[in-house]
């Protein structure tokens, strides 16, 4: 699959969505293209070029977790229609999966957006947290993003996926296959794909987790659902 250049970011309002929030409305007929990662960092999009970590967001802002789920939820469908046009496996259809987020919440190592944690059906164990143990083959985890800035601006971001592969595919990387798509649905990387090293930092990053926790990051405490009926894969 060939990216279409660098992903752009679609940008409203961040008043004019808390606003329409009650009334089911997404402003989509007025929305503009912006980036809004720091001009030095935009740099890392370039093939030749490999990104030591997320592109960070300009002057993020804080949202209380209402908020934060209002404008979640006003923008999904644009931004899930944006991640189908990459034409990758789960990327239009992860919306279906459990989401083990009770609201959006802000990540550091994700470049102060806002996340949610998604898991398809082989994944299940992942609603273990730390005593979720190894994941299957074909387990995959995906987590959208968005970015709110001080400005009133709020941004589409990236999808980041996760797919175990079979054992030998990249034992670097524990068998997991890294994805990420741009908000405008090109592909930026892909682990043994298109754009392989501009996703390396993913394995460095996820290889700091452990062996133990299976090379994966779980939700912050205060956010997780609990799904008390969660058992491992049989094996």
């Amino acid at each position: 699959m060939r990216a279409r250049g660098r992903g752009r970011v679609f940008v409203v309002a961040l008043a004019a969505v808390l606003a329409l929030g009650s009334q089911g409305i997404f402003p989509g007929s007025g929305v503009q293209l912006a980036s809004p990662v720091r001009a030095q960092e935009t740099q890392g999009a370039g093939d030749e070029i490999s990104p030591k970590r997320h592109f960070q967001v300009d002057r993020p802002a804080e949202l209380s977790n209402a908020a934060a789920l209002t404008v979640y939820l006003r923008i999904l469908d644009e931004m899930v229609s944006s991640y189908r046009l990459s034409e990758i496996e789960g990327a239009g259809t992860y919306r279906t999966w459990r989401r083990y987020n009770k609201t959006p919440y802000r990540s550091a190592t994700h470049g102060e957006r806002f996340v949610n944690n998604y898991a398809n059906t082989k994944a299940k164990a992942y609603g273990n947290y730390e005593g979720a143990g190894d994941m299957p083959v074909g387990s995959v985890l995906a987590k959208d993003s968005f970015a709110a800035t001080n400005r009133g601006d709020v941004f589409f971001g990236p999808l980041f996926m996760m797919e175990k592969m079979p054992p030998g595919f990249s034992p670097e990387s524990r068998d997991w296959r890294y994805t990420m798509v741009m908000p405008d649905g090109s592909l930026f990387g892909m682990t043994k794909g298109e754009g392989d090293r501009r996703v390396a930092f993913c394995v460095t990053c996820h290889k700091t987790a452990g062996n133990e926790n299976d090379h994966l990051f779980f939700v912050p405490e205060e956010y997780r659902v609990r799904v008390y009926s969660v058992q491992p894969e049989e094996q």
